[in-house]
């Protein structure tokens, strides 16, 4: 049985099999990537769920594992050298995963980089202004009741940043073209969460990009990723 008791998470959030995956997140764009990934790559894990409501992500059992404060997080009990490792991240996580298994990811080292860019266009573009423009137009909409800049702002870049998705989907399956890999993952969580979460659809105007709508309902139309967008569940 995997030896944990290095990681202080686990006294928190005790595992149950250590010697599988454990898998630290919440239902959100970014928490499910990671379980989608899971469930498609048929790995055995086991999910914590990390209450926002309580603030558990920033608790310092949490903050062991990731000092960012944020989810998702995993320990994998047979990392590199057959040694647990955790990581934080879900981009870093996801190509862990891939290159742990050898799915989800070319294997011709040409693909492998066109599929890491459109991880990092997802990283750095897609989430960040997505989650921007959600916080400004659900949350925070009583805050700039009287100046509309901000929703403007990451509205505007939001449409931008599907129209790029648009294009590159354009007679394609997938985003690279017949696999579907950890580049559609992290995208479509987003692009759902937009629409699940921040209500985004109508204003940012989904049907003016039909490629992107008929991907995003065949990622989700896949039985193991429509299965990880559903954990981790929340404990009675």
């Amino acid at each position: 049985m995997a030896d944990l008791s290095a990681f202080p998470i686990t006294t928190r959030w005790p595992a149950k099999n250590p010697d599988i995956i454990q898998l630290y997140s919440l239902q959100t764009p970014n928490g499910v990537k990671v379980s989608v990934a899971l469930e498609e790559l048929g790995l055995a894990y086991e999910p914590h769920y990390i209450s926002f409501a309580a603030n558990e992500q920033k608790s310092p059992e949490f903050e062991s594992l990731n000092p960012n404060g944020r989810i998702p997080a995993i320990i994998d009990p047979n990392g590199p050298d057959g040694k647990p490792i955790g990581l934080f991240e879900s981009g870093a996580i996801l190509l862990y995963l891939a290159e742990k298994t050898g799915k989800l990811i070319p294997a011709d080292a040409a693909g492998r980089y066109e599929t890491i860019q459109w991880v990092f266009f997802q990283m750095a573009g897609i989430g960040p202004m997505f989650g921007q423009f959600g916080h400004f137009h659900k949350f925070a909409a009583d805050k700039v009741a009287n100046n509309s800049y901000p929703v403007e702002r990451y509205r505007d870049e939001s449409k931008r940043l599907l129209g790029v998705l648009e294009g590159r989907l354009k007679g394609r399956q997938w985003i690279m073209g017949d696999q579907y890999t950890i580049a559609d993952i992290t995208t479509f969580t987003w692009v759902r969460g937009a629409d699940i979460f921040y209500g985004g659809r109508e204003v940012l105007e989904y049907a003016k990009f039909p490629a992107v709508s008929d991907w995003l309902e065949r990622c989700i139309a896949r039985p193991a990723s429509a299965r990880g967008l559903n954990i981790p569940v929340k404990p009675e």
